[in-house]
């Protein structure tokens, strides 16, 4: 596949989705409130945010896309396992980094990373989570709406997404003021950033679709859920 576009459609990125216990790190950096418990544990990388154990034998790099239902998908079944079986032991960690597909993609993860990095994990579930509603949205509107999506400054384009899919909503929920939102959305050099690197990671990863997996630097081919993904994790171990 070539270098994404900046700007794409939900339809567009709809159709290119497809769709135990081992010893805590003993490093003296550790919050004492994660060992043992390390699904509670997130930092950030070069391209997303690693959940889990830094030194876990086993290293799983997840690619989504927000507006990709099988993502969604993906979530209701396999955060929970991933969570509490896999990382929660600290053998393995999960690295989770976007795609970005279209502006719907884009506004979506920079609200996702905003504030403070011990959000991330529960913004990202709630916006996987809430994508049913929000995406419904989008499909419901008229090509005159969606126009100012793709009209004007960029950063305007990000936060008419916002508002018109109700995504302030659901960040409200989660504790955050609209004028934090928007200084998220507004940083263009951000997004160019997270296209950059979208675009950097779908080549240099071989990936066929999102969500897509890389276990131990290694691409998995034709795992696109949990039903493919899991066997791959108990050969693991």
């Amino acid at each position: 596949m070539g270098a994404l576009t900046f700007v794409r459609t939900v339809a567009v990125a709809a159709a290119a989705c497809l769709a135990t216990l081992a010893p805590a790190s003993a490093q003296d950096d550790t919050p004492e409130s994660t060992r043992g418990a390390w699904h509670a544990a997130v930092a950030p990388t070069d391209g997303g945010h690693l959940i889990g154990n830094p030194d876990a034998e086993a290293k799983l790099v997840e690619f989504i896309s927000y507006s990709c239902p099988t993502c969604a998908l993906f979530a209701r079944q396999g955060e929970a396992p991933l969570q509490y079986v896999f990382i929660h032991s600290g053998k393995l960690n999960l690295e989770i980094r976007p795609i970005i597909r279209n502006n719907i993609d884009l506004a979506a993860t920079m609200m996702v990373q905003c504030g403070a990095t011990e959000n991330f994990a529960r913004n990202h579930a709630m916006m996987l989570n809430s994508q049913a509603t929000w995406l419904a949205v989008s499909r419901n509107m008229t090509a005159a709406q969606k126009a100012r999506w793709g009209d004007g400054l960029r950063a305007e384009q990000r936060r008419a997404i916002a508002s018109d899919l109700g995504l302030y909503g659901f960040m409200a929920a989660r504790g955050y003021e609209q004028t934090e939102l928007d200084r998220c959305l507004n940083d263009d050099a951000r997004a160019a950033a997270l296209d950059a690197q979208s675009n950097a990671d779908f080549e240099r990863f071989g990936l066929e679709g999102t969500p897509s997996f890389v276990l131990d630097g290694t691409t998995l081919e034709h795992v696109h859920d949990w039903n493919s993904l899991e066997p791959k994790l108990q050969e693991r171990f």
